[in-house]
């Protein structure tokens, strides 16, 4: 930091200076540095900072940072930014997030239950738990983890229509950072539940596992509130947050639902619009609504990327077995996909464009359903590549077929 300690006048000067210095004081804490110098030093010579800052510092941070490593970075992010980041001057007007049912006023109703959740019933009873572990004591924080799954939802909205718009701006910090430590804190509510429901004695191990539980979420929820959503608010248009708005009822909503629905003076939108025509094939012509039709009944679900990887299309089907919601399209397909799997996506991806593979299949056990999930490479006359076709169907049912059925119910 000496090289800046001297030179603060020149250092405020310009914008490129100031991330300058921004980066270096992060550096020196990625390399090591005390966190409590590095907050000095950052209070000396920052003291506030704007969440377009924090986009671009986030996005700088993003390559060859472990999950362990990633973790403890954010959280000392965190206590860094705690306090310093500058709000938008106050206006004397309602705002649209301030409307019951804009997806942002949905987030931070959600966030006020899970504090709620968090302060007055898992830490009481973690507290309760700490001097008697008794079964019931046991019982009780096994329901509240019960509840605390929901967080799920929440994540999934955020993670699924939030984002993909960020990236369409340019802001990829949230996408990649945010959306790994999200999967930590839900890996680790279903490791507490584990802990709790085969109970047998090993008290140390259920007070570790929750309090950092409590912990990852309150600070996650500081985060979204302090930098997502108004990093979102400050780049998302109106019409972007209708689409959310829409959409959210798809993934659903954690410990509430919104107030009501959202409808501002203006949106110009018009949903049941679709483009007239007919679409001219080898084997016959379809209108644009008969083929829309057509693909939303097949009873599978179907999504399309194309060669650039790029999410172009999926059915919509009234019983979809992985939740689509529209603002996936146009989004390139490894960012549809927790940053953990993204490795496998791209594996296949490489394997279908080189030829190597055509097709690739996976079975999994998914709730009460059986999912079989099939990969094809959709390759034109010429054998070249144009995109790959994913399949999925529930064949629990077929499954379970015995015998033969010859004729009507």
């Amino acid at each position: 930091m000496s090289e800046f300690i001297n030179n603060r006048e020149t250092l405020t000067t310009t914008n490129t200076e100031r991330m300058t210095m921004l980066k270096q004081i992060f550096h020196d804490l990625h390399n090591g540095q005390n966190l409590d110098e590095v907050k000095a030093h950052f209070d000396a010579y920052i003291g506030k900072i704007t969440v377009d800052e924090i986009s671009q510092l986030q996005h700088d941070f993003v390559e060859g940072i472990s999950a362990t490593e990633l973790q403890r970075l954010y959280a000392q992010h965190t206590a860094i930014l705690k306090g310093s980041i500058e709000e938008e001057s106050a206006e004397l007007v309602i705002k649209p997030e301030d409307q019951p049912g804009h997806p942002i006023h949905t987030f931070k109703l959600e966030n006020q239950e899970l504090e709620k959740l968090l302060k007055t019933k898992i830490q009481i009873h973690l507290l309760q738990f700490e001097k008697e572990d008794s079964r019931e004591l046991v019982f009780n924080l096994l329901e509240d983890i019960n509840l605390l799954l929901d967080i799920d939802k929440h994540y999934s909205r955020k993670e699924n229509l939030i984002f993909p718009y960020l990236e369409k701006y340019g802001i990829y910090g949230p996408t990649t950072n945010m959306w790994r430590i999200d999967d930590f804190i839900r890996g680790a509510i279903k490791e507490a539940k584990q802990k709790l429901a085969t109970y047998s004695g090993d008290k140390q191990a259920v007070m570790g596992i929750m309090n950092y539980v409590i912990q990852e979420v309150g600070e996650m929820i500081y985060r979204e509130e302090n930098i997502l959503f108004p990093m979102a608010l400050k780049n998302l248009t109106e019409d972007e947050w209708v689409k959310i708005a829409h959409e959210s009822d798809e993934i659903g909503f954690c410990l509430t639902a919104p107030a009501e629905e959202w409808k501002p003076d203006r949106t110009g939108m018009d949903e049941n619009a679709i483009t007239e025509g007919f679409i001219k094939m080898e084997t016959g012509i379809l209108s644009l609504k008969q083929l829309e039709l057509l693909l939303n009944h097949l009873p599978v679900d179907i999504t399309f990327i194309d060669q650039d990887d790029v999410v172009r299309y999926f059915s919509h089907g009234k019983e979809r077995i992985f939740a689509r919601t529209k603002a996936v399209i146009g989004r390139t397909v490894q960012n549809c996909h927790p940053p953990r799997s993204v490795h496998l996506v791209e594996e296949l991806l490489a394997d279908f464009k080189s030829g190597k593979k055509d097709c690739e299949d996976f079975w999994i056990q998914f709730k009460d359903k059986y999912v079989y999930i099939r990969y094809f490479a959709v390759r034109d006359e010429n054998g070249k590549y144009i995109g790959t076709l994913e399949f999925t169907q529930n064949i629990a049912p077929i499954k379970a077929l015995d015998g033969e059925k010859r004729i009507l119910s």
